[in-house]
């Protein structure tokens, strides 16, 4: 009875002080499987899914979109870094999502963004949304570092501070290092920072 009457009591406190996933987000933390996404649609019209990855050592993946000015003010530092590590011959790839259904987020938009700034990664559309829901995602931009494994690396803000022009470290260039290295990164999250994704309602929100 004595070991009911226990048990019970920490179901009741499990309930009532749910484990949180991690300190910032509240779906995934460092270690967690990363979700897979299936055949969203690119600026390149193409159908793309993280499987087609499966020979990357490390998979970037960034939520961003055409309409936050906050992402727009990261673009060229995201090009650079794609440039850098996400080359014809890397083993580092680069995707952007968006998930926003607002008109200027849309695909024919996102294509004009991409041709125009001549984006050197994949940027893929989800009008569902649920990736970004699976990621736990609620900011543009918001970077998870993927490993060998598909595992979560790294998750939150491309830097310690924003705006960009006021970043004195690239979180994300450490973490991918040490996702390469087989080590973990340090910091492993960070709260990321930028406009919200805007997701639409749903029925059983």
């Amino acid at each position: 009875m004595t070991r009911y009457v226990f048990g019970l009591a920490v179901a009741v406190l499990a309930l009532a002080f749910p484990v949180r996933a991690g300190e910032f987000n509240k779906v995934l933390s460092a270690g967690d499987a990363a979700p897979a996404w299936v055949d969203l649609e690119g600026t390149d019209g193409k159908k793309h899914s993280l499987a087609d990855l499966k020979g990357q050592d490390a998979v970037v993946v960034i939520f961003t979109c055409n309409s936050c000015p906050v992402a727009a003010g990261y673009e060229d530092r995201i090009i650079a870094f794609a440039n850098a590590h996400a080359g014809a011959d890397s083993k580092v790839a680069v995707v952007a999502i968006n998930v926003n259904t607002v008109k200027d987020d849309q695909l024919p938009e996102m294509k004009k963004r991409a041709a125009k700034k001549k984006f050197p990664f994949l940027y893929l559309y989800d009008p569902t949304q649920e990736i970004a829901r699976k990621f736990g995602a609620n900011y543009t931009p918001e970077f998870f570092v993927l490993n060998k494994e598909r595992k979560i690396a790294y998750l939150g803000a491309m830097d310690d501070k924003s705006p960009p022009t006021a970043a004195t470290q690239n979180l994300l260039e450490s973490a991918l290092k040490a996702a390469l290295d087989g080590k973990p990164a340090a910091p492993a999250e960070t709260l990321a920072r930028g406009c919200r994704i805007r997701f639409n309602a749903k029925k059983d929100d």
